[in-house]
């Protein structure tokens, strides 16, 4: 989803164009490190594999990798500095006495702004890092491929600030003409393998294609995720991806549709139509109750043959949770602050922004995503629960899902499905990093691993609120209301960022653009101009 895609997207919406790329991000040095040795001080630490917190305990880190994790005594005992881990000479350690670690976050959805949101890649990247999120992984290279590698090179080489970046090309990017026979799909698919993307993301075409690319991204050895778009979706659904080789999927679509059992298209109303958008997502709001009952013969059939596939889900639960809850998204408390003017112009209702469908939403078109989500949160948190892996993917920058905070928020929705706290982490951290290939490096805090550590001043296992940049409210015992949290540090390749000034420093993005505009946000409908 996003404005900047290339010409495979106009399957999805047919007012989308090909935007020219966004402003890069500067290469300046931000953080400290890596060092020869930092040693993170008496840290509670969540590890991303399931397991509960731990601690206090020393994090030693040579370079950009983790060395040792290290007991530093027991809860609410003065620990012996004789058996802590010795700082060699030339080495730093900080003090992380009740603070807690965790892995570095992936977003498996992000997308690095887009020019219809007027989102420059310092304001996104700073964003995802102010929120602990290390890795993303771009699908659609929205911006070009060409574009995408080279901040994912400047990435990897620490030259700007800026999360490691898995490139995940739109399916048909660059072709110099359309893509109708296998060989054709074949043809493109190692073409860019050889560019250097890391994967490919789908939308959509005729089964013979379909199978053929999917069939060759795999052997090849990459990944793919797929948005399965409605104008293929009636001959090509979520199962016949995954049997193809197809490694994850996007949001929803294509699953409800595979678990239909007394109909093979979706009900639509017979003036429907896809191009516009308030058509499109009010009618996506009814679709699982369409589909087969939870726990049916052929809601397991399908359930199970995805978890045969070993096949990844990527919800992205936040960015429809408008849908559910318009005047809830609109008004989150950071918009004002974090979000930029363009991308708030991007948000509101318009009939050529993409996911700005809010011509007449009201109760109705509320309560039936709200049910929408009851089932679809209850096949997911049962594909969690017979070991299927679900990961943390946003798709921020539309539907007033601001970047870092929407990611966030997903957190707190994978909990509303009914992970436990544990299992959240573990799916923003581990299960991210399987589903890129990339477990050997990244997704635990394990010794030999990359040093890629989210620390946050505050238990987020009891309350995942206090990962959002603004903190989660608490009131003193003298009655004065404070706001705990934020996270604190975020480690990549054992440089250290404060967190807390890369969100300051997105906020002075959003100030200056409010400066040259004498923006201000206000509500739909009121006369005031912008």
């Amino acid at each position: 989803m996003r404005k900047a895609t290339l010409f495979v997207f106009v399957l999805l919406m047919s007012t989308i164009i090909v935007a020219q790329p966004i402003p890069k991000a500067p290469e300046v040095k931000e953080g400290e490190g890596p060092y020869t040795q930092l040693i993170l001080r008496g840290v509670n630490i969540i590890n991303g594999t399931g397991a509960p917190a731990q601690g206090p305990m020393d994090i030693v880190i040579e370079q950009n990798r983790i060395v040792r994790i290290a007991s530093a005594g027991y809860p609410g005992v003065k620990s012996d500095p004789a058996k802590r881990v010795p700082l060699k000479a030339g080495g730093k350690e900080l003090n992380c006495e009740g603070m807690y670690a965790m892995p570095g976050f992936i977003d498996m959805h992000g997308h690095i702004g887009g020019s219809g949101q007027g989102t420059p890649a310092e304001y996104v990247f700073k964003l995802w890092m102010a929120h602990g999120i290390t890795t993303i992984r771009e699908p659609s290279c929205g911006n070009g491929l060409e574009w995408v590698l080279d901040q994912k090179r400047k990435s990897a080489e620490n030259k700007i600030t800026a999360p490691r970046i898995y490139a995940y090309t739109a399916f048909g990017q660059g072709s110099a003409s359309p893509i109708t026979n296998a060989e054709q799909a074949k043809a493109w698919v190692n073409e860019n393998a050889k560019k250097g993307a890391d994967g490919i993301k789908f939308f959509g075409a005729r089964p013979e294609v379909m199978d053929a690319a999917l069939r060759e991204n795999k052997r090849l050895g990459l990944r793919s995720c797929m948005h399965h778009a409605q104008m293929d979706v009636a001959r090509w659904n979520v199962l016949n991806s995954a049997e193809a080789g197809l490694t994850s999927m996007e949001h929803w679509y294509g699953l409800p549709e595979a678990l239909f059992t007394d109909k093979t298209i979706q009900q639509y109303p017979l003036d429907y139509n896809y191009s516009n958008e308030e058509h499109r997502f009010e009618e996506a709001g009814k679709l699982w109750l369409q589909a087969a009952a939870p726990y049916s013969d052929h809601w397991n059939k399908v359930m199970n043959r995805l978890l045969a596939l070993d096949f990844t889900l990527d919800p992205t639960f936040n960015i429809y949770d408008a849908n559910r809850d318009l005047q809830r998204a609109r008004r989150a408390e950071w918009h004002e602050y974090y979000t930029l003017p363009s991308l708030w112009k991007f948000f509101e209702p318009s009939r050529i922004s993409h996911g700005s469908y809010w011509f007449n939403w009201g109760t109705e078109q509320e309560v039936a995503w709200k049910k929408n989500y009851q089932l679809w949160m209850t096949f997911v948190n049962e594909y969690k629960n017979r070991g299927g892996r679900v990961t943390t993917g946003s798709d921020n920058g539309f539907i007033y899902q601001t970047y870092g905070f929407g990611y966030i928020r997903e957190l707190e929705l994978l909990r509303e499905v009914g992970f436990h706290p544990l299992e959240v982490i573990r799916s923003a951290t581990l299960y991210g990093a399987q589903a890129l290939g990339a477990e050997k490096d990244l997704g635990t805090l394990e010794e030999g691993k990359l040093a890629d550590i989210v620390l946050v001043d505050a238990n987020p296992l009891k309350n995942l609120q206090v990962l959002y940049g603004t903190g989660a409210i608490e009131l003193t015992a003298d009655n004065q209301i404070i706001r705990k949290g934020g996270v604190k540090y975020t480690i990549k390749d054992g440089i250290v960022y404060d967190a807390k000034k890369l969100l300051e420093d997105a906020k002075k993005i959003v100030d200056e653009s409010k400066q040259k505009t004498g923006f201000k946000i206000i509500q739909p409908g009121d006369t005031h101009q912008h």
